[in-house]
């Protein structure tokens, strides 16, 4: 079933609070879902004879409020929270059309490959945040793995963890993906950046109570010796040994396939929501390049990692969704719906 009418915003919802964090009110919103529903004749998801998965990456504290650690400003200041507001509101109005709702989660602790403490220099110092850290460096012995950390990775690496090191940023280079990134601390689990931005986690739950739809979580990036920007492949997906340390989500790409239309939005646009569309692109065009055409990107709820004076991938960003276009996809925005 397919609802074409747009559902107004309910009275709820307050924008001004989107770029903040509070508690959801869960007895008093499930009330209102129902009641919402039976107003203007929601129908179960499991009516939906078109089925469509809003896959909303990474809308997260640490992401998406200002002052958290890697807040995406883009080229406004304020894009993650202005991207936020339109991704509650386009939820709000296709409530009606939306089977399922899927989030990932950037999913971190402490001890990883691309936090500070895995490396060590000879001075017995951690690499600032920021840091790029390259193949040639590594080969030199200027950054090396923190012996300190052994016992936190798994045993099958123990014996040899410097070269998995070397082995790990040679990759990188040889695939001509991004040098290793010392990021900031960031989306810790259990902690509050790890957490759905409030306004969203309400709109997901007035959406799962409304419709009898499941909210989909799809935890990435806790594997400590890979990074992990697209939900659906870690960047490594093998030690120096040729042993598997991670796998690719085979099957959340699969589910996703299987829906008649894929919206997707999130953070950041310049990276985990860039390589998570270009994975799914490489399976299907390793498959079907027809099945492009069932994928819908909101442009204007999502915006580039910018960082003043110092990066802007807004261009780069741009580049990317265009190519992502000519392969098939449609980029709309959130006045749109497919």
């Amino acid at each position: 079933m397919t609802i074409a009418t747009q559902l107004p915003i309910p009275a709820f919802f307050e924008a001004s609070k989107v770029g903040q964090v509070w508690r959801v009110p869960y007895q008093d919103r499930a009330i209102a879902a129902q009641d919402w529903a039976k107003k203007h004749q929601i129908p179960p998801a499991a009516a939906d004879q078109r089925r469509i998965c809003l896959l909303a990456i990474d809308v997260q504290n640490t992401f998406c409020i200002p002052d958290y650690e890697l807040f995406v400003g883009g080229r406004s200041g304020q894009g993650a929270v202005e991207d936020n507001v339109r991704l509650c509101q386009f939820i709000y109005r296709n409530m009606a059309n939306i089977t399922e709702i899927a989030l990932t989660m950037d999913t971190h602790t402490a001890v990883q490959i691309f936090h500070s403490v895995f490396w060590v220099n000879a001075a017995g110092e951690h690499p600032a945040a920021m840091t790029s850290i390259t193949l040639d460096e590594v080969e030199q012995g200027i950054w090396q793995v923190n012996p300190a950390v052994t016992p936190s990775i798994p045993q099958s690496v123990h014996g040899d963890l410097q070269d998995y090191g070397l082995h790990y940023v040679r990759k990188l280079s040889q695939e001509g993906k991004f040098p290793l990134t010392i990021w900031p601390y960031h989306s810790m689990l259990g902690g509050i950046g790890h957490a759905i931005v409030s306004s969203l986690e309400e709109a997901c739950f007035f959406h799962n109570l409304a419709r009898g739809s499941q909210t989909r979580f799809e935890l990435k990036g806790n594997n400590p010796l890979t990074e992990n920007y697209s939900v659906l492949k870690p960047e490594v997906l093998e030690d120096q040994a040729a042993r598997a340390i991670a796998q690719p989500n085979t099957p959340f790409l699969q589910t996703l396939l299987s829906y008649d239309a894929v919206i997707i939005a999130g953070q950041a646009k310049s990276h985990c929501v860039a390589w998570t569309i270009d994975d799914l692109l490489s399976e299907i065009q390793a498959t079907d390049p027809s099945l492009a055409q069932k994928i819908y990107l909101l442009e204007d709820c999502t915006s580039p990692v910018v960082v003043p004076g110092i990066v802007d991938y807004t261009d780069q960003a741009d580049a990317t969704f265009q190519r992502f276009a000519e392969a098939g996809m449609r980029v709309i925005r959130s006045t749109e719906f497919p």
